[in-house]
Protein backbone atom coordinates (compact mmCIF):
# COMPACT_ATOMS: atom_id res chain seq x y z
CA UNK A 1 0.00 0.00 0.00
CA UNK A 2 2.97 2.55 0.96
CA UNK A 3 3.76 1.94 -2.76
CA UNK A 4 0.51 2.97 -4.15
CA UNK A 5 0.46 5.57 -2.12
CA UNK A 6 3.74 7.16 -3.14
CA UNK A 7 3.08 6.16 -7.03
CA UNK A 8 -0.28 8.19 -6.91
CA UNK A 9 1.62 10.98 -5.19
CA UNK A 10 3.50 11.16 -7.92
CA UNK A 11 1.42 10.71 -10.58
CA UNK A 12 -0.69 14.05 -9.38
CA UNK A 13 2.48 16.08 -9.15
CA UNK A 14 3.24 14.99 -12.47
CA UNK A 15 0.01 16.16 -13.76
CA UNK A 16 0.11 18.94 -12.04
CA UNK A 17 3.54 20.02 -13.57
CA UNK A 18 2.54 18.91 -16.85
CA UNK A 19 0.52 21.43 -16.96
CA UNK A 20 2.53 23.84 -15.52
CA UNK A 21 5.20 22.95 -18.27
CA UNK A 22 2.17 22.99 -21.33
CA UNK A 23 0.89 26.29 -20.02
CA UNK A 24 3.93 28.00 -20.03
CA UNK A 25 4.97 26.24 -23.73
CA UNK A 26 2.13 28.03 -24.89
CA UNK A 27 2.59 30.85 -23.88
CA UNK A 28 6.35 31.07 -25.11
CA UNK A 29 5.08 29.58 -28.60
CA UNK A 30 2.61 32.15 -28.53
CA UNK A 31 4.98 34.94 -27.65
CA UNK A 32 7.12 33.72 -30.70
CA UNK A 33 4.14 33.50 -32.96
CA UNK A 34 4.16 29.98 -34.10
CA UNK A 35 0.95 28.72 -31.69
CA UNK A 36 -2.43 30.79 -31.76
CA UNK A 37 -3.82 28.96 -27.99
CA UNK A 38 -7.47 30.04 -29.00
CA UNK A 39 -7.76 27.55 -31.49
CA UNK A 40 -6.46 24.80 -28.97
CA UNK A 41 -8.88 22.63 -26.55
CA UNK A 42 -7.47 24.38 -23.49
CA UNK A 43 -10.87 23.42 -21.66
CA UNK A 44 -10.29 19.40 -21.78
CA UNK A 45 -6.81 19.97 -21.85
CA UNK A 46 -6.49 21.54 -18.27
CA UNK A 47 -9.83 19.30 -17.29
CA UNK A 48 -8.04 15.80 -17.43
CA UNK A 49 -4.73 17.16 -16.00
CA UNK A 50 -6.68 18.88 -13.22
CA UNK A 51 -8.94 16.24 -12.91
CA UNK A 52 -5.97 13.62 -12.93
CA UNK A 53 -3.97 15.36 -10.53
CA UNK A 54 -7.14 15.40 -8.17
CA UNK A 55 -8.20 11.80 -8.47
CA UNK A 56 -4.45 10.78 -7.86
CA UNK A 57 -4.35 12.74 -4.63
CA UNK A 58 -7.69 11.46 -3.02
CA UNK A 59 -6.51 8.13 -4.20
CA UNK A 60 -3.61 8.33 -1.62
CA UNK A 61 -5.65 10.01 0.84
CA UNK A 62 -7.95 7.04 0.76
CA UNK A 63 -5.27 4.47 0.83
CA UNK A 64 -3.67 6.64 3.81
CA UNK A 65 -7.10 6.69 5.78
CA UNK A 66 -7.36 2.99 5.17
CA UNK A 67 -4.11 2.39 7.05
CA UNK A 68 -5.06 4.59 9.49
CA UNK A 69 -1.61 6.29 8.74
CA UNK A 70 -3.06 9.90 10.18
CA UNK A 71 -3.12 8.51 14.07
CA UNK A 72 -0.36 10.07 15.54
CA UNK A 73 -0.51 7.50 18.11
CA UNK A 74 -0.11 4.72 15.19
CA UNK A 75 2.75 6.25 13.10
CA UNK A 76 3.61 9.68 13.51
CA UNK A 77 6.18 10.03 11.21
CA UNK A 78 3.90 9.35 8.38
CA UNK A 79 1.91 11.14 9.95
CA UNK A 80 4.07 14.67 9.02
CA UNK A 81 5.22 12.83 5.93
CA UNK A 82 1.33 12.92 4.69
CA UNK A 83 0.75 16.43 6.15
CA UNK A 84 3.55 17.77 4.71
CA UNK A 85 2.51 16.02 1.19
CA UNK A 86 -0.66 17.07 1.47
CA UNK A 87 0.30 21.04 2.25
CA UNK A 88 2.65 21.05 -0.56
CA UNK A 89 -0.16 19.89 -3.06
CA UNK A 90 -1.90 22.52 -1.73
CA UNK A 91 0.25 24.78 -2.80
CA UNK A 92 0.88 23.43 -6.09
CA UNK A 93 -2.50 23.46 -7.08
CA UNK A 94 -2.86 27.11 -5.83
CA UNK A 95 -0.34 28.02 -8.55
CA UNK A 96 -1.68 25.72 -11.08
CA UNK A 97 -4.84 28.00 -10.13
CA UNK A 98 -3.30 31.35 -10.06
CA UNK A 99 -0.15 31.30 -12.34
CA UNK A 100 -2.01 31.54 -16.08
CA UNK A 101 -4.33 33.84 -14.53
CA UNK A 102 -1.14 36.12 -13.46
CA UNK A 103 0.48 35.87 -16.71
CA UNK A 104 -2.61 35.98 -18.64
CA UNK A 105 -3.86 39.59 -17.16
CA UNK A 106 -0.27 40.60 -17.50
CA UNK A 107 -0.23 39.98 -21.08
CA UNK A 108 -3.80 41.60 -22.05
CA UNK A 109 -3.37 44.85 -20.05
CA UNK A 110 0.46 45.47 -20.77
CA UNK A 111 1.99 47.05 -24.10
CA UNK A 112 5.32 46.58 -25.49
CA UNK A 113 6.99 48.54 -27.97
CA UNK A 114 8.09 47.43 -31.59
CA UNK A 115 11.26 44.59 -31.39
CA UNK A 116 10.76 44.61 -27.21
CA UNK A 117 10.69 41.04 -25.96
CA UNK A 118 8.30 40.11 -23.29
CA UNK A 119 5.14 39.86 -21.98
CA UNK A 120 2.25 42.46 -23.18
CA UNK A 121 0.48 43.00 -26.59
CA UNK A 122 2.02 45.22 -29.32
CA UNK A 123 1.51 49.06 -28.80
CA UNK A 124 -1.12 50.05 -30.95
CA UNK A 125 -0.35 52.76 -33.35
CA UNK A 126 -2.68 54.92 -35.86
CA UNK A 127 -3.92 53.57 -38.90
CA UNK A 128 -4.82 56.70 -40.46
CA UNK A 129 -4.38 60.52 -40.02
CA UNK A 130 -6.78 63.30 -40.10
CA UNK A 131 -5.24 64.45 -43.79
CA UNK A 132 -6.15 61.03 -44.79
CA UNK A 133 -9.83 61.85 -45.30
CA UNK A 134 -8.86 66.07 -45.82
CA UNK A 135 -9.19 66.85 -42.29
CA UNK A 136 -6.58 70.17 -41.11
CA UNK A 137 -5.31 69.42 -37.67
CA UNK A 138 -2.27 69.52 -35.23
CA UNK A 139 -0.67 67.58 -33.06
CA UNK A 140 -0.64 68.36 -29.53
CA UNK A 141 1.08 66.34 -26.17
CA UNK A 142 -1.11 66.94 -23.14
CA UNK A 143 1.22 66.68 -20.29
CA UNK A 144 0.75 63.90 -17.21
CA UNK A 145 2.50 63.70 -14.17
CA UNK A 146 6.76 63.71 -14.44
CA UNK A 147 7.21 62.71 -18.76
CA UNK A 148 4.12 61.01 -18.93
CA UNK A 149 1.80 62.76 -21.68
CA UNK A 150 -1.11 61.88 -24.13
CA UNK A 151 -1.11 62.26 -27.83
CA UNK A 152 -4.17 64.38 -29.47
CA UNK A 153 -4.67 65.67 -32.60
CA UNK A 154 -6.81 69.27 -32.48
CA UNK A 155 -9.11 69.07 -35.80
CA UNK A 156 -10.65 72.37 -36.28
CA UNK A 157 -13.93 72.82 -37.97
CA UNK A 158 -14.26 74.37 -41.09
CA UNK A 159 -17.12 76.48 -40.22
CA UNK A 160 -16.71 80.12 -39.69
CA UNK A 161 -17.97 79.98 -36.05
CA UNK A 162 -17.66 76.72 -33.82
CA UNK A 163 -20.73 75.35 -32.75
CA UNK A 164 -18.35 73.45 -29.58
CA UNK A 165 -16.00 71.38 -29.01
CA UNK A 166 -16.50 67.02 -29.33
CA UNK A 167 -13.59 65.57 -27.54
CA UNK A 168 -13.41 61.73 -28.48
CA UNK A 169 -11.64 58.36 -27.13
CA UNK A 170 -11.00 55.23 -28.45
CA UNK A 171 -11.65 51.68 -26.98
CA UNK A 172 -9.40 49.24 -25.54
CA UNK A 173 -6.30 48.97 -27.68
CA UNK A 174 -7.92 50.97 -30.19
CA UNK A 175 -6.26 54.69 -31.39
CA UNK A 176 -7.35 57.89 -32.79
CA UNK A 177 -6.14 57.19 -35.71
CA UNK A 178 -7.74 53.61 -35.98
CA UNK A 179 -11.31 54.42 -34.51
CA UNK A 180 -11.98 58.21 -33.85
CA UNK A 181 -11.37 60.14 -37.51
CA UNK A 182 -14.02 58.68 -39.24
CA UNK A 183 -16.86 60.16 -35.84
CA UNK A 184 -14.58 63.84 -36.09
CA UNK A 185 -15.17 64.13 -39.94
CA UNK A 186 -18.86 63.90 -39.11
CA UNK A 187 -18.23 66.08 -36.47
CA UNK A 188 -16.17 68.86 -37.81
CA UNK A 189 -19.10 68.78 -41.03
CA UNK A 190 -21.91 69.87 -37.98
CA UNK A 191 -19.86 72.85 -37.22
CA UNK A 192 -17.37 71.24 -34.31
CA UNK A 193 -13.83 71.50 -33.24
CA UNK A 194 -12.46 67.76 -32.42
CA UNK A 195 -10.06 66.23 -29.80
CA UNK A 196 -8.91 63.03 -30.57
CA UNK A 197 -6.66 61.75 -27.46
CA UNK A 198 -4.77 58.48 -27.71
CA UNK A 199 -5.47 56.75 -23.69
CA UNK A 200 -2.12 56.30 -22.15
CA UNK A 201 -0.70 52.56 -23.36
CA UNK A 202 -2.05 53.23 -26.95
CA UNK A 203 -0.82 55.55 -30.42
CA UNK A 204 1.28 58.31 -29.83
CA UNK A 205 0.62 58.56 -25.94
CA UNK A 206 3.19 57.58 -22.99
CA UNK A 207 3.19 54.37 -20.57
CA UNK A 208 2.77 50.83 -21.31
CA UNK A 209 -0.30 50.07 -19.28
CA UNK A 210 -4.30 49.55 -19.71
CA UNK A 211 -6.94 49.39 -16.82
CA UNK A 212 -9.93 48.89 -19.07
CA UNK A 213 -11.42 52.62 -18.46
CA UNK A 214 -10.25 52.67 -14.22
CA UNK A 215 -7.45 54.78 -14.45
CA UNK A 216 -8.03 56.19 -18.25
CA UNK A 217 -11.34 58.00 -16.39
CA UNK A 218 -8.01 60.57 -15.25
CA UNK A 219 -7.43 61.11 -18.64
CA UNK A 220 -10.47 62.12 -19.83
CA UNK A 221 -10.67 64.17 -16.82
CA UNK A 222 -6.49 65.72 -18.41
CA UNK A 223 -8.10 65.91 -21.63
CA UNK A 224 -11.43 67.91 -20.76
CA UNK A 225 -9.54 70.03 -18.51
CA UNK A 226 -6.52 70.70 -21.45
CA UNK A 227 -9.40 71.78 -23.78
CA UNK A 228 -10.39 74.52 -21.16
CA UNK A 229 -6.71 75.35 -21.13
CA UNK A 230 -6.86 76.05 -24.97
CA UNK A 231 -10.25 78.02 -24.37
CA UNK A 232 -11.57 75.74 -27.24
CA UNK A 233 -15.34 76.38 -27.81
CA UNK A 234 -18.46 74.98 -25.78
CA UNK A 235 -20.28 73.31 -25.21
CA UNK A 236 -18.17 70.46 -24.61
CA UNK A 237 -19.36 67.08 -25.70
CA UNK A 238 -17.70 63.17 -24.87
CA UNK A 239 -17.32 60.81 -27.63
CA UNK A 240 -16.07 57.07 -26.17
CA UNK A 241 -15.81 53.69 -27.82
CA UNK A 242 -16.74 50.57 -25.89
CA UNK A 243 -13.44 51.27 -22.96
CA UNK A 244 -13.74 54.98 -23.86
CA UNK A 245 -17.13 54.96 -22.91
CA UNK A 246 -16.47 53.30 -19.52
CA UNK A 247 -14.15 55.55 -19.02
CA UNK A 248 -16.29 58.87 -19.64
CA UNK A 249 -18.66 56.68 -17.29
CA UNK A 250 -16.19 56.57 -14.40
CA UNK A 251 -14.98 60.22 -14.95
CA UNK A 252 -18.49 61.55 -14.38
CA UNK A 253 -19.33 59.47 -11.54
CA UNK A 254 -15.90 59.59 -9.43
CA UNK A 255 -14.41 62.52 -10.87
CA UNK A 256 -17.22 64.68 -11.07
CA UNK A 257 -16.61 65.84 -14.31
CA UNK A 258 -19.64 67.83 -16.08
CA UNK A 259 -19.64 67.72 -19.98
CA UNK A 260 -22.35 69.31 -21.76
CA UNK A 261 -23.52 66.10 -23.49
CA UNK A 262 -21.94 62.27 -23.86
CA UNK A 263 -22.07 60.07 -26.59
CA UNK A 264 -21.76 56.46 -25.39
CA UNK A 265 -21.11 53.70 -28.05
CA UNK A 266 -20.41 50.03 -27.51
CA UNK A 267 -20.31 50.27 -23.73
CA UNK A 268 -19.46 46.91 -21.41
CA UNK A 269 -22.25 47.15 -18.53
CA UNK A 270 -20.03 45.72 -16.06
CA UNK A 271 -16.76 44.55 -15.98
CA UNK A 272 -16.72 41.32 -13.98
CA UNK A 273 -19.43 40.06 -16.95
CA UNK A 274 -17.51 41.39 -19.66
CA UNK A 275 -14.30 39.21 -18.86
CA UNK A 276 -16.94 36.37 -18.13
CA UNK A 277 -18.30 36.89 -21.76
CA UNK A 278 -14.75 36.64 -23.80
CA UNK A 279 -13.86 33.61 -21.28
CA UNK A 280 -17.12 32.05 -22.71
CA UNK A 281 -17.14 33.33 -26.25
CA UNK A 282 -13.19 31.23 -26.49
CA UNK A 283 -15.63 27.88 -24.55
CA UNK A 284 -13.15 28.44 -21.18
CA UNK A 285 -14.36 28.19 -17.89
CA UNK A 286 -15.61 31.62 -16.37
CA UNK A 287 -15.96 30.53 -13.28
CA UNK A 288 -13.39 31.17 -11.20
CA UNK A 289 -11.10 32.20 -14.34
CA UNK A 290 -13.03 35.25 -14.57
CA UNK A 291 -12.10 36.45 -10.32
CA UNK A 292 -8.94 35.34 -10.66
CA UNK A 293 -7.95 37.59 -14.15
CA UNK A 294 -9.97 40.61 -12.22
CA UNK A 295 -8.45 39.51 -8.82
CA UNK A 296 -4.88 39.82 -10.24
CA UNK A 297 -5.18 42.64 -12.48
CA UNK A 298 -6.45 44.83 -9.88
CA UNK A 299 -3.00 43.77 -7.75
CA UNK A 300 -0.81 44.92 -10.79
CA UNK A 301 -2.14 48.02 -11.05
CA UNK A 302 -3.61 49.00 -8.27
CA UNK A 303 -7.18 48.88 -9.01
CA UNK A 304 -9.86 47.21 -7.64
CA UNK A 305 -11.74 45.67 -11.24
CA UNK A 306 -14.97 44.04 -9.25
CA UNK A 307 -16.35 47.62 -8.57
CA UNK A 308 -15.60 48.95 -11.76
CA UNK A 309 -19.32 48.81 -12.96
CA UNK A 310 -20.41 51.19 -15.82
CA UNK A 311 -24.56 50.46 -15.03
CA UNK A 312 -23.42 51.89 -11.58
CA UNK A 313 -21.89 54.83 -12.53
CA UNK A 314 -24.52 55.96 -15.16
CA UNK A 315 -26.81 57.26 -12.52
CA UNK A 316 -24.57 59.97 -12.16
CA UNK A 317 -24.77 61.11 -15.54
CA UNK A 318 -27.39 64.14 -15.94
CA UNK A 319 -26.54 65.56 -19.14
CA UNK A 320 -28.07 64.55 -22.33
CA UNK A 321 -26.51 61.31 -23.68
CA UNK A 322 -26.60 59.47 -26.98
CA UNK A 323 -26.46 55.80 -26.73
CA UNK A 324 -25.60 53.30 -28.94
CA UNK A 325 -24.90 49.81 -29.07
CA UNK A 326 -25.15 46.63 -31.58
CA UNK A 327 -27.72 43.73 -31.22
CA UNK A 328 -25.19 41.06 -32.39
CA UNK A 329 -22.40 42.45 -29.95
CA UNK A 330 -21.35 39.03 -28.44
CA UNK A 331 -19.66 41.23 -25.55
CA UNK A 332 -22.27 42.84 -24.17
CA UNK A 333 -26.28 41.43 -24.51
CA UNK A 334 -28.72 43.85 -24.77
CA UNK A 335 -30.33 43.26 -21.64
CA UNK A 336 -27.43 44.87 -20.15
CA UNK A 337 -27.54 48.09 -22.27
CA UNK A 338 -30.88 48.53 -21.55
CA UNK A 339 -29.99 48.55 -17.82
CA UNK A 340 -27.32 50.78 -18.01
CA UNK A 341 -29.66 53.16 -20.18
CA UNK A 342 -32.84 53.05 -17.64
CA UNK A 343 -29.92 54.30 -14.75
CA UNK A 344 -29.30 57.52 -16.22
CA UNK A 345 -31.57 59.93 -15.11
CA UNK A 346 -31.13 62.78 -17.35
CA UNK A 347 -32.28 63.28 -21.07
CA UNK A 348 -31.25 60.47 -23.05
CA UNK A 349 -31.54 58.34 -26.16
CA UNK A 350 -31.09 54.61 -27.01
CA UNK A 351 -30.08 53.34 -31.10
CA UNK A 352 -29.57 49.63 -31.23
CA UNK A 353 -28.60 48.85 -34.87
CA UNK A 354 -29.77 45.19 -35.20
CA UNK A 355 -27.05 44.48 -37.82
CA UNK A 356 -24.62 45.78 -36.18
CA UNK A 357 -22.00 43.71 -33.75
CA UNK A 358 -18.90 45.00 -31.35
CA UNK A 359 -17.99 47.23 -33.69
CA UNK A 360 -18.58 51.28 -34.52
CA UNK A 361 -21.80 52.14 -35.96
CA UNK A 362 -20.57 54.69 -37.89
CA UNK A 363 -18.88 52.13 -40.07
CA UNK A 364 -22.04 49.78 -40.43
CA UNK A 365 -25.09 52.49 -41.05
CA UNK A 366 -23.15 55.76 -41.18
CA UNK A 367 -26.40 57.65 -42.47
CA UNK A 368 -27.80 56.34 -39.08
CA UNK A 369 -25.10 57.66 -37.20
CA UNK A 370 -24.73 60.96 -38.64
CA UNK A 371 -28.35 61.46 -37.99
CA UNK A 372 -28.49 60.69 -34.66
CA UNK A 373 -25.31 62.31 -33.42
CA UNK A 374 -26.98 65.34 -35.29
CA UNK A 375 -30.43 65.31 -33.34
CA UNK A 376 -28.11 64.96 -29.69
CA UNK A 377 -26.06 68.27 -31.17
CA UNK A 378 -28.95 70.23 -32.20
CA UNK A 379 -31.61 69.24 -28.88
CA UNK A 380 -27.86 71.27 -27.74
CA UNK A 381 -28.95 74.65 -28.70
Amino acid sequence: MTILRRSLVRAGALALLSLIGLALAIVVLYRLGIVNPWVLPLKPIAAFFLLGSLLCYLGALATALWQGIFRPSFNPQAHRYWGKRFLISVVVLLIVANAPAYVMTYHMTHVRSPGQIGLGVPKPSSAIVPSDLGLDYATHQIPLRGDAFLEAWLVPTPAAVPRGTVILFPGNLGTKGSQLVSPAQTFTVLGYDCLLVDFQGVGGSSGNTITIGIKEAKDVVRSLDYAADLNLPTPTILYGVSMGSAAILRAIAQEGITPDAVILELPFAHFLNAVRSRLRYHHLPTFPTAELLVFWGGLQHGVNGFRHNPTRYAKAVNCPTLLIHGAQDKWTTVAEINQLFEHIPGPKQLVISPDAGHHQLIGVDRALWDAKVAELLNALE
